[in-house]
């Protein structure tokens, strides 16, 4: 069976108080959007203490062409992705000349050859690696990834897989869009860059853990005629965002059926799962999560203290939750990993943790 065998993400240079963003908003949409005083409580309901951005705030007061952002995008992200690979790889017990496959996900910047190239070419991996860049998921990519880098281990057991996540969505900010889309994500959004390592059963590893991240099933769904709830729309400017406020009430009114489908293959229920490893969207997405699946106030824990100390980075977003889970211990039993994108979209990933044989 698939395992995931290592995790890592990136603190960023900067981590802004969600106070500091506050008055950044203020400065930029006052004068212009004229809710900005009566929508200014989603930056205190966000429920965000921190953010975690790539450039510094005083950034965003230049004038920036796409071209020049996009430049700045590709540039930042080889750079950090490059780093967190080699933080991965020297957590494995593997060498980076043993990766067989490279999938690289990101929606917030666009490159050809895709960023994954350059990051190769950065890093020397094997030129005869397998490359999957995936771009356009949005939040559903950190999900996605996984559950493809599990397809591809179970079917070659000798394959080792790569999964970084790369999202600079502050660099997508338009300081010209006074929308209320646009200032929702301003409260939400942040940078994020992770990585994972998936194993196929043929290979054995010399790392040490107490636990094993088995990965035994995926799912994808999209809800049709809901095209229009999360995404982008092509400017001349930029990448300009849409952010539904129905986001919350799709959630919970479409996704437990989804869910139960789902586990119910594996002869499991939404209340077997000990490990909720969930992308949190944003808080009022979280509550949905509990009202819908019936479940207890403590379970997504993890995932809103992730939200509340780094914010919304996307698809990366579920692999910190998943750090976060590693650092603070997962339970043993069955996993959840779950995430929700443009399109509108759900990805599930289903995981075992067990007791390692290396625990004695």
């Amino acid at each position: 069976m698939p395992e995931i065998i290592s995790v890592s993400k990136l603190d960023m240079p900067y981590r802004i108080p969600q106070k500091v963003m506050r008055d950044f908003a203020v400065s930029t949409f006052s004068g212009n959007f004229p809710d900005t005083e009566r929508l200014l409580p989603v930056f205190e309901n966000s429920d965000i203490n921190e953010r975690n951005l790539c450039v510094p705030l005083e950034y965003f007061n230049q004038k920036k062409s796409f071209a020049q952002r996009n430049n700045d995008y590709l540039k930042l992200a080889v750079d950090m992705a490059s780093e967190v690979i080699l933080k991965c790889i020297s957590d494995s017990g593997f060498d980076k000349n043993d990766i067989t496959d490279f999938i690289y996900i990101s929606s917030t910047g666009i490159s050809t050859p895709s960023p994954d190239a350059y990051i190769i070419n950065r890093l020397k991996l094997n030129n005869n690696i397998n490359r999957y860049p995936l771009w356009g998921l949005g939040c559903a990519g950190g999900a996605a990834g996984t559950a493809k880098a599990g397809t591809i281990a179970k079917a070659d057991p000798d394959s080792l897989v790569l999964v970084v996540t790369c999202e600079l969505c502050s660099l997508t900010f338009l300081s010209g869009d006074y929308t209320k889309s646009n200032f929702v994500a301003t409260s939400l959004f942040s940078d994020g860059v992770a990585a994972v390592l998936v194993k196929g059963d043929g290979l054995d590893s010399d790392r040490v853990s107490d636990k094993r991240i088995l990965i035994k099933d995926s799912a994808s769904n999209i809800y049709y005629d809901s095209i229009d709830v999360m995404g982008w729309d092509v400017t001349d400017e930029g990448l300009k965002v849409i952010f539904s406020k129905d986001i919350p009430s799709i959630v919970e009114n479409n996704l437990k059926p989804e869910i139960d489908k789902f586990l119910l293959k594996s002869n499991l229920a939404a209340s077997d799962i000990k490990n909720y490893i969930t992308h949190p969207g944003g808080v009022k997405v979280i509550d949905s999560y509990i009202r819908c699946l019936e479940l207890e106030e403590c379970s997504l824990n993890i995932t809103r203290e992730t939200l509340r100390n780094y914010g919304n980075m996307s698809s990366a977003t579920v692999l910190y939750v998943l750090d976060n889970f590693v650092r603070k211990g997962l339970r043993e039993g069955p996993g959840l990993m779950t995430s929700l994108g443009p399109g509108f979209s759900s990805e599930m990933v289903l995981l075992d943790i067990e007791k390692s044989d290396q625990d004695g």
